[in-house]
């Protein structure tokens, strides 16, 4: 994984923490699909929430010249995603994130370390 991706996603996480996102996860998935290469997971507590986080990192991906290719689920605002190419945005409502369970899914991916020797940031 490039280091210039490593901090598109550490500058997406940036973005969503600061809008108050949690328990963010990050998961270098490059060897286990061709379709990304990094997901970024994220919880928000409500619709707005959760839509609030996803527009802090739009913008973020916009000042990083970034377009996303899609995003869906933005109206009902349970589970988002941002499909920026290299990498896949997901920010659910708590109680959706534990039903799909992505961790789990992507169990044999490795974390990106994004603050303080963290895949996670509180």
């Amino acid at each position: 994984m490039t280091s210039v991706l490593v901090e598109t996603v550490r500058r997406l996480a940036e973005a969503a923490s600061d809008k108050k996102a949690q328990d963010l996860l990050a998961l270098d998935v490059h060897r286990l699909t061709s379709f990304t290469d990094a997901f970024l997971i994220a919880s928000g507590t409500s619709d707005r929430h959760v839509r609030s986080v996803v527009d802090a990192m739009l913008e973020a991906s916009r000042e990083m010249g970034k377009s996303p290719l899609g995003v869906e689920g933005y109206d009902e605002g349970r589970w988002v995603l941002i499909d920026l190419n290299d990498v896949v945005v997901h920010v659910f409502q708590e109680e959706v994130r534990e039903y799909y369970e992505l961790e789990r899914l992507w169990g044999d991916a490795p974390p990106i370390e994004l603050a303080s020797g963290s895949h996670q940031l509180a």
